[in-house]
């Protein structure tokens, strides 16, 4: 809610002639900015929580009560207030340092699972666990508000990196949890993987991953396609358990033969066979790609900044009867600022040029 803060965010990481990141990551938004250390600022943020639906936060929960905007504070002006925070760590317990999706990352057990050992662990990057962290708090949100509408009572509710990234990391935690097994906990070699068909393989331009059950018959259908039909009576593959024997020897086999062709080829030859290939693509690749544009995961928008059209992530949900859509990309800091306190909260102009000479609002 300072404007200081609010600056600094907006004018962080422009990509090209436009600041890509925060007009895509705040679009469809209005912006109103509040000086949080003035009283008044705290007054009118109290009065927005009055008359909102959805109180949402990623300062900590230490300033927030110390401003005056706490839950139980908040509350007892709104007990229909669905009162979210977004913490690194969660609202419990005593880890109270600075928190970043990296960082957080680090501490999950996703980096030491990913890339081939001896290597360094790999970051699973893009803002995976901020993503995740959006997800989860806009998935409680709706929780808490159909709650709301059973019972007329909102609450308190906490959407953290770490647990986040946590349920990212679920399939193989929990396989670690039930088991103990340090092979759920390392990085496994793609040469020493269970199922040594169920892949990456190198073709002669760029990988793929071939998706192929470890059974007799199967193995048979991939040896066929390949070219290389005896490779399935070779005694060191020719069972499930011979397989897992000699994975090493198997991967090195079919990485020789994937390298003779392109991974288009091959996922072409595999599809016609019946098994599930695909290459593994570039960002470019996939901006090209006409399933992206179709279902409007790819979109246009203009952008008043550099006054054209340009393409930003679309929508990642379908909906038949009330489609989203991009409106506008982010606005500029605190640009409704008098409007939402003009509309939503009644202010009048006069009272409004007041707070803006005080430095209440910019």
């Amino acid at each position: 809610m300072r404007p200081g803060a609010g600056r600094a965010q907006h004018q962080a990481l422009p990509v090209g002639d436009w600041n890509q990141y925060f007009l895509v990551i705040n679009r469809n938004k209005k912006s109103l900015a509040v000086d949080l250390k003035k009283p008044e600022g705290r007054q009118l943020v109290t009065e927005l929580a009055a008359k909102s639906d959805v109180f949402l936060s990623n300062v900590g929960n230490d300033n927030l009560e110390r401003y005056g905007l706490g839950y139980e504070a908040l509350a007892t002006l709104n007990p229909k207030l669905v009162y979210a925070t977004t913490t690194g760590y969660g609202p419990f317990g005593n880890n109270t340092k600075p928190s970043f999706d990296m960082t957080v990352q680090a501490l999950t057990g996703l980096m030491t699972r990913l890339g081939e050992p001896g290597e360094p662990p790999i970051y699973l990057g893009m803002g995976s666990g901020d993503a995740y962290g959006g997800l989860m708090a806009a998935f409680a949100i709706v929780t808490a508000l159909y709650q709301r509408a059973r019972t007329g009572k909102g609450q308190f509710l906490d959407a953290s990196l770490y647990g986040s990234q946590l349920f990212l990391a679920a399939p193989t935690l929990q396989r670690y949890l039930a088991s103990r097994s340090q092979r759920e906990s390392r990085q496994v070699s793609r040469r020493d993987l269970a199922n040594p068909v169920w892949n990456l393989f190198p073709g002669s331009d760029r990988w793929l991953f071939v998706c192929v059950r470890d059974e007799d018959a199967r193995f048979g259908q991939l040896c066929a396609a390949i070219g290389r039909p005896t490779l399935a009576s070779d005694s060191r593959f020719a069972s499930a358990d011979a397989r897992r024997a000699h994975r090493g020897e198997l991967v090195d086999t079919l990485d020789e033969i994937f390298r003779g062709r392109t991974a288009g080829s091959w996922t072409d030859t595999l599809t016609a066979a019946g098994l599930v290939a695909t290459p593994i693509q570039t960002l470019e690749d996939l901006a090209a790609d006409p399933q992206t544009w179709a279902n409007d995961y790819f979109v246009t928008a203009y952008c008043e900044e550099v006054k054209r059209e340009v393409k930003v992530r679309g929508l990642p949900i379908t909906l038949s009867k009330t489609p989203g859509l991009v409106q506008t990309l982010g606005p500029e800091l605190g640009q409704d600022t008098e409007m939402i306190l003009f509309e939503t909260l009644g202010y009048d102009w006069d009272k409004i040029g007041e707070l803006k000479s005080a430095g209440v609002i910019p």
